[in-house]
């Protein structure tokens, strides 16, 4: 069984709204998927999403019924704090979350397309470092970078990452690359929808850190 799908992702309502609840719920299954990556320097993104749930999830909490889309908590944030925002609260927090989100997304893209190394077949540093430029990498400053350059060379092998996907479980890739591109459906759709809204509201920000 892939521990991606223990809790997969619903589909989208025409309007493309993201149910707080139900997200939340979700992406609090992913951050395991990073220890899947082996190097303690992923941590750095298991940490930054645990933590950006639980500053959404607080917003949540205080009122379910008002925020009971991610849309609802943006718009709501941004008539109270006009001058701070977007970068205040939960409207910032998940502009980092769908960052973290993307860089797994990108990933496992890559992976179920095939994408690899001829050179080195049994590396996913060629996947790790495209989700990384796409998702993460100019949001980050040199010294971040320099981390994640690092963690590239502790990288795990292939097999053995897909190995960890299936909870140890001895699967053949195929099999495993195609729960892989079974969960990406929605995961996709609900990201980019995410990415969407934070687009339509003028909500992005491109400071680094």
């Amino acid at each position: 069984m892939s521990l991606l799908l223990d809790r997969l992702f619903g589909e989208l309502p025409e309007d493309k709204s993201v149910d707080t609840k139900t997200f939340l719920d979700n992406v609090s299954t992913l951050p395991p998927f990073i220890d899947c990556l082996g190097s303690k320097v992923f941590s750095i993104i298991k940490s930054d999403i645990n933590g950006n749930i639980t500053k959404i999830r607080a917003v949540y909490d205080q009122d379910p019924a008002k925020y009971a889309t991610l849309q609802a908590i943006l718009e709501a944030e941004r008539e109270t704090h006009k001058e701070q925002w977007p970068k205040v609260g939960a409207t910032l927090a998940l502009m980092w979350l769908k960052r973290g989100l993307r860089f797994i997304q990108v990933l496992l893209q890559s992976l179920a397309d095939g994408e690899r190394d001829e050179s080195n077949p049994n590396l996913i540093r060629v996947n790790i470092t495209k989700a990384y430029e796409q998702a993460l990498k100019k949001y980050h400053g040199w010294l971040v970078q320099k981390v994640f350059n690092a963690a590239l060379i502790a990288a795990p092998y292939r097999s053995n990452f897909l190995k960890n996907l299936s909870k140890g479980e001895e699967v053949k890739e195929e099999e495993c690359l195609a729960n892989v591109r079974h969960f990406l459906v929605n995961y996709t759709a609900t990201i980019d929808a995410i990415y969407e809204m934070y687009t339509n509201l003028n909500a992005e920000l491109d400071y680094t850190v």
